[in-house]
């Protein structure tokens, strides 16, 4: 599997029309950190997850790039 968060958190940036910075005053860390995670420099704390998954209305699975396509496929496996 692709990890695809990086891409995921910029694309759901843009389409809310934040910065980086806002999003890392929502979540308490720096900017940098938000700039790195969409970089594909490093990935966000798991503890996170949910809270930018909250922030954009998706669910974690939508946010690491697990379609609803393929976790059902998963499920029935």
């Amino acid at each position: 599997m692709n990890i695809t968060i990086g891409s995921n958190i910029k694309a759901l940036r843009d389409k809310k029309r934040i910065t980086q910075k806002q999003l890392a005053t929502y979540l308490g860390v720096t900017e940098q950190a938000v700039s790195r995670w969409e970089s594909g420099g490093g990935y966000p704390d798991i503890g996170l997850l949910p809270s930018i998954a909250s922030f954009f209305s998706v669910s974690t699975d939508e946010l690491l790039g697990i379609s609803s396509d393929e976790r059902a496929q998963r499920l029935a496996e």
